[in-house]
């Protein structure tokens, strides 16, 4: 189970990650698929059951691509039916990972107030459109892929220009280097 954005998309891509008793988090433990030498390694919570060898979890919570971990949650070994981590109540994991993307938001670097309320007019009315007349919302959406290509276009080559570093744009965007990195690429390619 993993949990995206569309705005931070893998840069935060957030899981339930177990805990073991001393606090630590567990490597990941290969599951027999029964075929070959061959296992599939997984970092999944639920896997760290204590059997076949494996780590048993104390705990789980949320965890984030960027590194970020949220808050342990105790697992009552009592209450889980044979070993079915899998049936565990996590949404606690997920309110956590919730709270982390709204902090990564916050530290963003902010739209003006007057494009985020022409953004969300835009939205209404594209949406009012799609119900009414598709063909012509998705000829509006056409000229607004044109309009972003040649804003992201000018953007990245204006960024390039300024010297600032993957890293900084990530940081100010919310994803890591490596996503601003292609990020720029794709906006400095244009048809």
């Amino acid at each position: 189970m993993t949990w995206q954005t569309d705005e931070f998309r893998t840069s935060h891509e957030g899981f339930v990650g177990a805990v073991l008793a001393d606090g630590s988090e567990p490597k990941p433990v290969v599951l027999d698929v029964g075929s070959g030498t061959n296992g599939y390694q997984t970092r999944e919570w639920w896997a760290y059951t204590g059997q076949w060898g494996r780590p048993k979890a104390a705990g789980y919570r949320a965890a984030c691509a960027c590194g970020w971990r949220g808050q342990s949650h105790p697992v009552d070994w009592e209450q889980v039916d044979d070993g079915r981590l899998d049936e565990v109540d996590v949404s606690a994991a997920r309110d956590d990972w919730v709270g982390h993307i709204g902090t990564v938001d916050r530290q963003a670097v902010p739209l003006p107030d007057e494009l985020t309320d022409a953004l969300g007019r835009l939205e209404e009315q594209l949406g009012r459109l799609a119900d009414q007349a598709p063909v012509a919302a998705l000829r509006a959406v056409g000229e607004l892929e044109r309009l972003t290509r040649s804003v992201g276009h000018r953007a990245a080559c204006a960024a390039e220009d300024d010297g600032l570093a993957p890293e900084t744009i990530g940081r100010a965007l919310g994803i890591s280097a490596e996503a601003a990195r292609s990020r720029l690429a794709g906006y400095r390619l244009r048809d």
